[in-house]
Order: structure tokens, then C-alpha cells, then sequence
């Protein structure tokens, strides 16, 4: 336990003073509040006319509002929120490599499962603060958007919250150890965060788009990881993309069956991060 413990201090000391971290977090951050509250309430102010054609103006000012927190926070996780998650988790792995920190630690540290778990609990840390500090900040938008509006204020009930709050770590911690994975395998950061946007971003909406021609396709792209995320902000109460939804949400699974495909991804990106990480560091 104290290898675990000052392996996961030094990790996130690490990430602490990483400024691709800090970046990272700002760039979710931004497209966060972009999508989820400028451009909505812009489009109520134009009338629902701004990259809201055919939306109402009433329900465009009540997306922005406290109660609808839990969605906006987590709408846009399966798509940009997992890219760019996808690239903490590559970058964490990848740069180890190529820095050559995680030879040193691996041949002159406490042992692979110490170091390996301070990076699970340090990246997991990681992902709880920015679910908190999603939350924490469209919260101050919403709240700042109501007094603006003379709306009252209605807040979110609490089982719609804490289904967001889990939705999103979820999501988040699933697409870090997606990263962490492939960090693993390539030893290659920039080759990694490459990949990951090719998925996240393409490869899984192609997949999507084409199982509407093959219905043989459909069972697959159902347990694909973006699917799964995508279905569980659907259940947190989004709109899926074919209703005029955030990109990447979607309703092809309930909430329990996308949370349980969730939980054996990132047991299994573990599991493989670790069988990799047992090969010789060179």
C-alpha cells in the first residue's frame, strides 16, 4: 500500500505540472460550454435560428437552465469529452516511453502493479475532477443564464444528478483507459492520440451509419465502447444525434445494459494495459 500511495503522489505530481494536461482540461472545457450553452442560448436569442434550425426558443432556454445541468454536462462526453479524455489516458502511457520514465520506474521502482496502479488511481482522480468541474461550472453558467433571463431557479433533483455524475465518470474513466491501452501498445503518444481520434471521431459513427444498410452489423456496433456512451447520456435524459441531439449520443441500448458494456471495457483495457506493460521496457 505505501508503493501504491507514493506511486500514485509521484503520478500526479506528474500530471500536475503537465501543461498538456491543463490544456486538455480547458479544451473540454471550452467545447463544453460552447455547445452546451452558447450556441443554444444564442439560438434562443436569434429565435432558434442559430445551428438550432427547427428547434423551439422555449426549449433551447430551458436547456440552459440549473435543472437541466445533468444533461448538458454529460451530453457531449461520448464524442469530445472521450477524444480528448482518450488522449490524457495516450499521452500518460505513450510519453512514459518515449521519456524513458517508465523504464527507470519499472527496473528501479517499487514493481510493475505499484506503478501501473498509481497511474489507474492518479488518471482516475483526474477524471473525477473534470466530471466535478464540468458540473461545477455549467452550474455557474446556468445559474448566471436564470438571473439574466428573470427565470426561477429549479434545481436539478438529485437522482438526475447523481445519474449524470455517474454517466460521466463513467464515460470519461472508460475512454482514459481506451487511451492508457493503446499508449501501452504503440509506446507512440502522437501515434496513439491519432488512433483514438480516428475512432472516436469517424471510424464508430461510419460503423453506425452503415449497420442502418446491414442489419447484420447492428449487434456489433451495439456493444461498441462509443455506443455504449452514447446510450447512457441518452438515458441520463439527451436527445439522441437522429432527434437533433449532441454528436455521438445515441439509443441503441438502455441505461443498465450500457453501463454493464462500459464496466467490461475498462475492465479489459486494464487488464490489457497491464499484460502489456509486462513486456521487457526498452
Amino acid at each position: 500500500m505505501t508503493a501504491l500511495t507514493a506511486g500514485t503522489r509521484a503520478e500526479l505530481l506528474r500530471l500536475r505540472r503537465w501543461p498538456a494536461v491543463w490544456t486538455l482540461a480547458a479544451a473540454w472545457l471550452l467545447l463544453n460550454i460552447t455547445f452546451g450553452y452558447v450556441f443554444p442560448y444564442l439560438g434562443y436569442r436569434n429565435g432558434g435560428g442559430f445551428a438550432n434550425d427547427g428547434a423551439e426558443p422555449r426549449q433551447l432556454l430551458a436547456d440552459v437552465m440549473p435543472e437541466s445541468v445533468p444533461v448538458a454536462a454529460v451530453q457531449g462526453m461520448p464524442m469530445f469529452g472521450g477524444a480528448i479524455l482518450f488522449a490524457l489516458g495516450a499521452l500518460a502511457a505513450g510519453s512514459g516511453y518515449g521519456w524513458g520514465t517508465w523504464k527507470t520506474a519499472l527496473t528501479q521502482g517499487p514493481g510493475r502493479p505499484s506503478v501501473l496502479g498509481g497511474t489507474f488511481t492518479a488518471l482516475g482522480g483526474v477524471v473525477i475532477a473534470v466530471v466535478l468541474g464540468t458540473f461545477a461550472v455549467d452550474m455557474g453558467i446556468a445559474l448566471s443564464l436564470a438571473a439574466v433571463e428573470g427565470q426561477g431557479i429549479t434545481w436539478p433533483a438529485a437522482a438526475d444528478l447523481a445519474r449524470g455524475l455517474g454517466a460521466g465518470a463513467l464515460i470519461l474513466a472508460l475512454w482514459t483507459a481506451a487511451g492508457l491501452a493503446i499508449g501501452t501498445l504503440t509506446r507512440n503518444p502522437a501515434l496513439a492520440v491519432a488512433l483514438g481520434l480516428v475512432w472516436t471521431l469517424a471510424v464508430e459513427n461510419l460503423l453506425r451509419a452503415v449497420s442502418s444498410i446491414l442489419d447484420w452489423l447492428g449487434p456489433v456496433t451495439d456493444v461498441l465502447p462509443g455506443t455504449a456512451a452514447g446510450s447512457a447520456v441518452a438515458a441520463v435524459g439527451a436527445r439522441p444525434v437522429s432527434e437533433g441531439g449532441s454528436p455521438g449520443v445515441v439509443d441503441n441500448l438502455a441505461g443498465g445494459p450500457a453501463a454493464a458494456v462500459m464496466l467490461a471495457y475498462l475492465v479489459v483495457f486494464a487488464v490489457a494495459t497491464h499484460l502489456l506493460m509486462r513486456r521487457d521496457v526498452t
